[in-house]
């Protein structure tokens, strides 16, 4: 690394290079905490659900995917060979992103965009990617709204009663039965779905890492924990707040709808990931690390957004982005490199604390131990599969800290349309 940048980012606190380890072991400790039911960063939620031992076969259920930017909703049909078939998809905007939303309003908003999937079928599987306390009819109390969603009045509601109150609201004959569950539960749940010809899994493990970032992975029966069957724990990864916090990481919280919640989401997810950009390289741009007139034109910009952020990292010497078109006309090659690291760090970290949260989910599961049945590990979301280069270099630290340093084995898998299919899945389990 160029050394004017390495001493920029140690004067502001950001590290070069995560100790993965370390933050694995912090995880662990605040995961056991959880389950233990005391203080923890991450809630460590029960849902009473195990993957099903066989697929739906010759049943219709109704799918919703509400989380991040988009409202997704569609009819699943498994056919009696279990083969599902996904109809009438239509995709909208999550009410509360663009104003604040009252609790009628967010629930109406809810059934209108649900108008085309009306009486089609009389269970729903709802994909809510929020922190909730999952009961044990398997509907959901909101904890919190992450991702700058903005509908206060919901928090602390029951997310499927509500749901049902607006459906029939809409007109809804159906008598409904809504399954709640998270996205990470979604991902895990088609991930134990997916047919892996002469494959045996140990366990599984649901991660995402697109707007937001969570995992999801089964906790073994333990003496440890009272009351704790073997069941699929949703981890709320995001929340987890014992990292190091550089000057950048700072401004974006203080500037953050909800400053001093989900950190680790702050550091890593595509919400954050542009902001954050935007925080390092102006303040690179103040600080003399680039030429003066290219300083200058940084200084411009107003925002930077993952996508831009990414073009950069994937075309630095393409015009097709923002930050590539002022570097073709203000930068020189020094410039050039100091800009491209700056970004490229923050990505490193992001795949970093990925690997982190992903090999203490292996390690609490208690399984991996044979290299013939490994764990599971899906994974969901644009910025762990777009993202430069974090789908690899996560592979490669999971390598190192699972694989090489502990004798434990994972196998990542990807599936199309995984959130939808496992979202059909919770919605025909029986509670």
């Amino acid at each position: 690394m160029d050394t004017a940048v390495a001493a920029f980012l140690g004067k502001h606190n950001f590290p070069v290079h995560t100790d993965i380890n370390s933050v694995v072991d912090s995880l662990i400790f605040d995961m056991d905490s959880g389950l233990k039911g005391l203080p923890s960063g991450q809630d460590m939620i029960r849902t009473y659900s195990n993957p099903p031992s066989k697929s739906p076969a010759g049943q219709s259920v109704i799918v919703i995917d509400a989380g991040g930017t988009n409202f997704r909703s569609c009819l699943v049909t498994f056919d009696n060979q279990g083969k599902a078939s996904i109809d009438f998809m239509e995709k909208t905007k999550m009410p509360g992103i663009e104003k604040e939303f009252s609790k009628a309003e967010f629930f109406d908003q809810f059934a209108a965009n649900l108008e085309h999937l009306k009486d089609k079928a009389d269970k729903i599987g709802f994909c809510f990617s929020y922190p909730m306390t999952i009961t044990e009819d398997g509907d959901g109390i909101l904890i919190n709204f992450s991702k700058e969603i903005k509908a206060p009045e919901v928090v602390g509601c029951h997310i499927g009663q509500e749901l049902k109150k607006a459906l029939a609201a809409h007109g809804w004959k159906n008598k409904l039965t809504v399954s709640l569950l998270n996205d990470t539960v979604a991902a895990l749940l088609a991930g134990a779905a997916v047919p892996c010809e002469g494959m045996k899994f140990s366990s599984y493990i649901g991660f995402i890492l697109g707007t937001g970032m969570n995992s999801a992975y089964i906790q073994e029966e333990s003496p440890a924990y009272k009351d704790l069957k073997k069941q699929i724990i949703v981890c709320e990864s995001g929340k987890f707040k014992d990292l190091i916090l550089s000057d950048f990481d700072k401004a974006l919280d203080d500037a953050s709808e909800k400053p001093g919640t989900g950190l680790m989401e702050k550091q890593c997810s595509g919400a954050y990931l542009g902001p954050l950009a935007f925080q390092t390289v102006t303040c690179a741009a103040k600080e003399g690390l680039f030429s003066k007139e290219f300083a200058n034109s940084l200084l411009e910009l107003k925002s930077l957004s993952q996508i831009e952020m990414d073009s950069f990292l994937h075309a630095p010497y393409s015009t097709s982005s923002i930050l590539a078109s002022k570097s073709a006309e203000f930068a020189d090659e020094t410039d050039y490199t100091r800009l491209f690291q700056l970004l490229d760090a923050l990505v490193e970290r992001a795949a970093r604390l990925a690997t982190a949260i992903l090999a203490a989910s292996v390690i609490m599961s208690g399984e991996g131990k044979k290299a013939e049945q490994p764990v599971c590990i899906l994974c969901d979301g644009t910025s762990f599969y777009k993202t430069y280069k974090v789908n690899s270099r996560v592979v490669g630290y999971l390598e190192d800290i699972l694989v090489k340093q502990r004798g434990l084995y994972f196998q990542t898998l990807s599936c199309d349309n995984d959130i939808t299919l496992g979202s059909a899945i919770a919605g025909l389990m029986e509670k």
